[in-house]
């Protein structure tokens, strides 16, 4: 049981920076692979069958979170838990861990790929596409949810691995099924769309990667793990409630993107039609990939934090909070300075159909003109789920996801005639009012912590 200490205390011990580096770039390297396999699923599919067939596996994709949602609430509550008995040498918690993530991910698996499977297009009829995006994503997402075991195991398991500080480890495991994705997309369309099977292929190549990935997962936890093992494969009366406390806000986090991109795909559909929709459906994409490095930053965050909290050093958890801010911002500037000078570019990606990506490009600009901010969120929310602190990460979620967004997007395009132009302005303001939000209510956490005292590392 050596290695347990040695994480335990360089995550205690190490110096803020080189701390945040080590944990960072494994986390933000494998998080960039996984969002862009998640992004080329979409370009694949409009460069080689067609901007119809991208805009609905654009539109498919806010309902994939309805499993993703699961896997990070079950992940980020047991990775939250035991960063913190690991900073408290709380053995027996960590042997509990994984046989009650296997449980809840069995039970909430079953229910969510019958459920997807059997009512595919009442689903995606909510997005306000029309019957010809509709139909082809009815057939892409109805194939995803029969992979719900194998992407919410691997998922919500890898935040397990990296909970525990193996963010190395996490990572390569996630990255190596994401390349393996991206290698797949094309030769599976290649061979199936001569049979008018474009799209499908794109969905068949997904869970083919997932599978593995969830193999390679079980294999790790059986066979290589130093610190936590799958036991009793059980759901745990006395974890459970520490799990959901935490997870829950992981779960609104991705289950509200779900409404919220419903709402703007809704909303699109009545100012702008299905040129807006494909428009959205492409920023969106690129979007939600510009999230992952900082989600990544954000999952190198937990396990220091976590610890530290739990170890009762609340001036390091301070600081620790201050680095990887600031870290956060910096990387953003890889994603924000390209939208800002290139909208069309980044457009054209997912859109051949000539003047479709320049005609847009005005309003993507104006939509990514506050992503800069993202990356105090993230860190604010994962500090949060890290103390335990369910609530604040909740309510955090809640304020950008349904609060301040869907008032926004449905009013902005009325007022003073904006039409369209109001539901990316929308996106853009809601993010400018929550920075303020969460700057505040980290201050006041902070101002609650007592001063740090004497530290067991």
């Amino acid at each position: 049981m050596q290695q347990p200490l040695d994480t335990r205390t360089k995550l205690l011990t190490k110096s803020p920076f080189p701390l945040m580096i080590e944990l960072a770039i494994p986390a933000v390297l494998g998080m960039v692979v996984v969002g862009l396999y998640n992004m080329m699923d979409s370009i694949f599919v409009g460069q080689m069958v067609g901007d119809v067939q991208m805009g609905a596996v654009s539109m498919s994709y806010p309902f994939t979170l309805i499993n993703a949602g699961s896997a990070a609430m079950i992940g980020v509550g047991s990775a939250s838990v035991l960063s913190r008995a690991i900073g408290k040498k709380d053995q027996d918690t960590v042997k509990k861990i994984m046989g009650n993530l296997v449980a809840m991910v069995l039970l909430m698996s079953v229910v969510y790929m019958v459920i997807g499977m059997v009512f595919t297009r009442q689903l995606l009829s909510l997005t306000g596409a029309s019957d010809n995006i509709l139909t082809y994503a009815e057939k892409y997402l109805r194939i995803v949810f029969a992979g719900s075991l194998f992407v919410n195991f691997f998922q919500s398991a890898n935040m397990v691995i990296r909970g525990e500080g193996q963010l190395k480890k996490a990572m390569t495991i996630i990255a190596s099924g994401a390349i393996l994705n991206i290698i797949l997309d094309p030769i599976f369309i290649t061979i199936l769309e001569p049979h008018g099977m474009g799209i499908e292929a794109a969905a068949y190549a997904t869970i083919l990667s997932q599978f593995i990935q969830a193999a390679v997962t079980l294999w790790y936890f059986k066979k290589k793990s130093p610190n936590v093992k799958i036991g009793r494969i059980r759901i745990d009366g006395t974890l459970l409630p520490q799990v959901l406390a935490v997870g829950v806000s992981a779960l609104l986090m991705q289950v509200l993107t779900l409404v919220q991109q419903t709402v703007i795909y809704r909303v699109a559909s009545v100012y702008g039609g299905d040129t807006s929709q494909l428009l959205l459906g492409a920023a969106l994409r690129f979007w939600n990939f510009s999230f992952v490095p900082l989600w990544g930053i954000s999952q190198g965050f937990q396990p220091a934090a976590g610890t530290n909290y739990g170890a009762k050093d609340y001036d390091r958890v301070k600081k620790l909070t201050g680095v990887f801010i600031t870290a956060a911002t910096v990387l953003s500037l890889v994603f924000y300075i390209p939208v800002e000078l290139f909208p069309d570019k980044i457009l054209s990606m997912f859109l051949t159909t000539p003047g479709i990506a320049e005609s847009g490009a005005t309003n993507f600009r104006i939509m990514f003109s506050t992503y800069i901010l993202q990356g105090s969120f993230l860190i604010a929310v994962t500090l949060f789920q890290s103390l335990g602190k369910a609530n604040r990460a909740t309510w955090l979620v809640l304020f950008r996801q349904i609060i301040l967004f869907i008032p926004l997007c449905v009013l902005l395009p009325i007022v003073g005639g904006m039409g369209i132009r109001g539901v990316w302005l929308a996106i853009a303001l809601t993010d400018a009012i929550l920075v303020v939000i969460t700057i505040a209510m980290m201050l006041s956490e902070f101002r609650k912590m007592p001063a740090t005292s004497i530290v067991d590392k």
